[in-house]
């Protein structure tokens, strides 16, 4: 986990990372509609348990923004009786079962069902409307809304509050201009330095008078205990629960994996996955709400000098600390700049550049980053998270449905081959040279024969009649079983044209598998060890046979 001398940088490193995790758990909590505790303790022992299973010494875990704002929608629908913070520690264990079972189900590559585009598009539709969401907070307005429409049919019947409005722009104000300090450490430092000062304002002189404040905190010892154990409820915030359980483990997989190839280190995504799940588990046994990692404290820890995952243990450590010495003043604090520290710290994220990359680049997967953008903001983050599955998938299987064929020919006095629509190529007219640029699997087997056949009758157009096909098939990592089918119903059409199926550069593992059914013998398709023999070949084309073939597996 460590190596001696190792223990300063991440002492550093924990110490600069707890100045911007104490604001943060403050706000996130509140943005979940949680009271302010709960973010603290949720940034104490989980950070600890992902320590001893996590892989990362560079995940800045704690209460994050976006999970926050799915946290506000899950527990705002809860039944009478039942408080916000009984249900985050119920989310809390319910995210860390189900992640405990992916983890034991060896379900880490789930992460690969959400795509960039619609990671993004999921983040930043959570950025702007959890930036929405503070603007009535920051105003003194009594509107809320987890959705645009809702929060804007809020507003309209409610006023704002100057004396909110003032404070809450005081703190963007000021927010802003620490970013434009050359000091490094002043920037870090300004969100905590501004809270510190805000309290004290309001404490000892009547600025705040008339300003919604965070209010008594009960005592901030850690309340160990188990969630409230009732079946109903449980079931009522599972869907809740794996939905955060999903992107938290996608977006904390995005952040440790970008900065472990940075760091040249290596990172294990099922040990991600037990170290989210431990945090989460303690989380909801010690009074706390459902953690991730962050972009920006992981950043913060990669720029501090973290070492190992000691540094997280010392992040908790400075964290109580921060609670045993604030718990008096934190009563003071206004909340309008409570939503200015969030407002500016989420904006700071946000960017349209990624929408025209996408949009730039594959216009449909653009698309679908602003549909899933679309739909948090108008809709409901449940709603946008099965969008991006959906569409991801989708845009998988319109891609895959049908094989890339390239028809190619010979590079004038070469042995290469390349394609005939991006080169100056020499083809033979008895041979038509095709090469499949991916594997054969069930989603793209079916369309196989209709692209042969129809380059083929491309060849007898330009070239001349053919006599054989010869399928390059150097890119094929793999043959299904309905990919094998489609070979077979391919080579009964072209054997209905009076033409032969032939095959170069078979892969040692694809050659084996053919082997093993004695699929070229039964169809006699002849096979040859490079592309430019086959062509050369002519009509005397070699037979497979074992002898005649390498070992399996050396092709």
């Amino acid at each position: 986990m460590t190596r001696p001398g190792s223990w300063r940088a991440d002492l550093m490193a924990g110490a600069v990372v707890a100045v911007l995790l104490i604001p943060q758990s403050l706000a996130y909590a509140m943005l979940a509609g949680l009271p302010p505790q709960v973010g603290l303790y949720a940034s104490l022992l989980p950070l600890v348990a992902y320590a001893a299973l996590g892989s990362s010494p560079v995940l800045g875990l704690g209460p994050v923004a976006v999970l926050a704002l799915m946290i506000a929608q899950a527990l705002g629908a809860l039944p009478a009786g039942v408080s916000a913070t009984e249900g985050a520690l119920i989310l809390a264990a319910e995210v860390g079962l189900v992640l405990a079972a992916a983890a034991l189900l060896r379900l880490d590559a789930l992460a690969s069902l959400l795509s960039v585009p619609a990671l993004r598009g999921f983040e930043n539709g959570a950025t702007l409307m959890i930036a929405a969401g503070q603007l009535p907070v920051l105003l003194g307005s009594a509107a809320a809304g987890f959705t645009l429409p809702s929060l804007l049919a809020s507003a309209a019947h409610g006023g704002w509050g100057a004396r909110s409005a003032a404070w809450g722009a005081g703190g963007v104000v000021l927010l802003l201009l620490s970013r434009r300090a050359r000091s490094a450490l002043l920037a870090r430092l300004a969100p905590l330095l501004l809270l510190v000062a805000a309290m004290l304002l309001s404490a000892l002189t009547p600025a705040a008078a008339g300003v919604a404040q965070v209010g008594a905190l009960p005592s901030l010892a850690v309340p160990f205990g188990l969630p409230r154990l009732e079946a109903a409820l449980w079931l009522q915030l599972l869907p809740s629960a794996a939905l955060v359980a999903l992107m938290g483990f996608v977006s904390s997989l995005a952040v440790s994996e970008s900065l472990a190839q940075r760091r040249g280190e290596k990172l294990l995504p099922a040990a991600e996955m037990r170290g989210l799940a431990a945090a989460n588990l303690v989380a909801s046994v010690t009074g706390g709400m459902p953690v991730a990692g962050s972009f920006s404290r992981s950043i913060l820890l990669h720029e501090a000098g973290s070492v190992s995952r000691w540094s997280l243990v010392f992040v908790a450590g400075f964290m109580c600390l921060a609670m045993l010495m604030l718990a008096e003043p934190l009563a003071h604090l206004p909340k309008p700049v409570l939503a200015a520290t969030i407002l500016v710290a989420v904006l700071g994220g946000f960017s349209l550049r990624h929408y025209r990359e996408a949009w730039a680049y594959a216009r449909a997967e653009g698309l679908l980053m602003a549909a899933v953008t679309v739909t948090v903001l108008c809709w409901s983050i449940a709603a946008a998270l099965a969008i991006g599955v959906v569409g991801s998938v989708a845009l998988l299987i319109q891609r895959t449905s049908r094989p890339h064929v390239a028809r190619i020919g010979r590079v004038p006095g070469t042995q290469h081959y390349r394609n005939v629509e991006r080169y100056a190529v020499e083809c033979r007219p008895e041979v038509v040279g095709l090469r499949i640029d991916e594997s054969l699997v069930f989603t793209n087997a079916r369309g196989l024969t209709d692209v042969v056949l129809a380059l083929v009758r491309e060849h007898r157009e330009r070239v001349g009649e053919p006599q054989r096909v010869l399928l390059l098939m150097a890119p094929v990592n793999h043959i299904d079983v309905s990919a094998l089918v489609a070979l077979q119903e391919l080579h009964a059409a072209l054997a209905a044209e009076g033409l032969r199926l032939e095959l170069s550069e078979v892969k040692g593992p694809v050659l084996d598998r053919l082997r093993s059914v004695g699929w070229l013998e039964r169809y006699d398709v002849s096979l040859y060890l490079s592309h430019h023999e086959g062509i050369q070949a002519g009509e005397h084309a070699l037979r497979p046979s074992l002898a005649d073939m390498d070992a399996p597996g050396q092709l």
